[in-house]
Formats: C-alpha cells, sequence, structure tokens
C-alpha cells in the first residue's frame, strides 16, 4: 500500500484516478483547495492545498510516497501547467532528500510522435485553444526533463490523442514519445484505463526521470 497524494483529485481524470487508487487499498490524500465545496469517495483523506504554490505543495508532500499531479487549468490560463510543474517540483525539492516522496504527472499528448512523424501539435486544424494547452504541455514536460531523477524521482504519464470517460477494462498498450494507435491509425483510452495505467506505474515505478504514454 502506497500513501498518495493526489492534487486535482476532483477532476475528470484525477477523479478516475482517486477511485482506483482507493479500490486498490491504497492511502490517499485528495488535495483540493476548498475541501468544504468538494466532496470524495469514502476512504480519503481531504486535505486543503494548492499546487501552484510550492510551500503548499511542501506541506500536503511531506509523509506521503507518491504525490499525483492531475491539475488542469480548465478554462483558465493554459500555462498555469507549466506554473503547476514548476511549483511542484519546487516544493518537493523543498523536503529533505531522504523525505521527498516520488511526483508523478498527467501529461499531455501533443508533444508525441505520430505515426507519420510529425508531433500531434503539428497536424491540421487544431483549434488555438487546444495548441496553447498541449504546448503548455510541452513546456512543463521540458522543465521536467531537466529534473535530475536523483533529486526527484518523476514521472509523467501523455494520454492517446483522444481520452474521455468510459469503460474499464483494464487493458492497454504503453508508448514513449510515439502516440500508440491502433489497427485503424486511432488513439484513444479512457480516463477509467488511463488510471489503470498510471496506478500501475506507481505499483511499478518502471519509468523513472522521462514520459510515458498509453492507448488501446
Amino acid at each position: 500500500m502506497a500513501k498518495i497524494a493526489l492534487l486535482g483529485a476532483t477532476g475528470t481524470i484525477g477523479g478516475r484516478v482517486l477511485h482506483e487508487a482507493l479500490g486498490r487499498g491504497h492511502q490517499v490524500t485528495a488535495v483540493v483547495r476548498d475541501p468544504a465545496r468538494r466532496t470524495v469517495p469514502d476512504g480519503a483523506d481531504v486535505e486543503r492545498g494548492d499546487v501552484l504554490d510550492p510551500a503548499s505543495v511542501a506541506e500536503v508532500a511531506a509523509g506521503h510516497d507518491v504525490v499525483v499531479s492531475a491539475f488542469g487549468p480548465g478554462s483558465g490560463d493554459p500555462g498555469a501547467i507549466v506554473t503547476a510543474a514548476r511549483s511542484l517540483i519546487g516544493g518537493v525539492q523543498s523536503l529533505g532528500p531522504d523525505e521527498r516522496p516520488r511526483v508523478v504527472t498527467v501529461g499531455g499528448a501533443g508533444s508525441l510522435r505520430t505515426p507519420g512523424g510529425p508531433l500531434v501539435w503539428d497536424q491540421a486544424g487544431i483549434p488555438e485553444a487546444v495548441l496553447a494547452v498541449m504546448h503548455a504541455h510541452g513546456e512543463a514536460l521540458d522543465f521536467l526533463l531537466t529534473v535530475p531523477v536523483e533529486e526527484v524521482r518523476w514521472t509523467s504519464l501523455s494520454p492517446a490523442a483522444r481520452i474521455e470517460p468510459g469503460e474499464r477494462t483494464g487493458t492497454y498498450r504503453l508508448g514513449l514519445d510515439d502516440l500508440v494507435v491502433d489497427d485503424d491509425g486511432r488513439s484513444l483510452i479512457s480516463t477509467e484505463d488511463f488510471a489503470v495505467a498510471l496506478l500501475d506505474e506507481i505499483e511499478r515505478d518502471a519509468h523513472p526521470g522521462r514520459r510515458f504514454t498509453v492507448g488501446y
């Protein structure tokens, strides 16, 4: 059993990660900005915290084995994705070397290579607002790649090109920097199976210091 601090626990992806972690018997602290306005499933602890504040990150991270960030900016500034990544690492770094938990982040698909060679975000027809989020995730990943894994043991999981609520099948395929596509060229994953893959990574610690991806 791992002690997991989950930032973004009430979002679409974070909620599935929370459900999956509790179902596996992990001890989860759901970190939210306003505990009075949020409800979480039975079995989870709730703590006030802000992923955009390194001091707050340090406070909620202390005493945990893993910190997971499923932060998303919603309709706000996509640049907050980069701020969150820097704050997350900075907060964990401020803890003593023997007190730092592992860090697992939910990344983006934009910087993955498509089977034809170009990156996902270089394909035609992507709305500007979506592109802004993709590039913010790419900048956050670029920052993570500068963090020595010996200093903070981090991992980032990028979804398939299409991720949405659906069925939990418990099956998926993994890739590294290349988009995972099926025989028909489609790249998709349910939020439920994305959560399965993320919890498998927490339990296996198979991709320290790098980004990987998942799809059917």
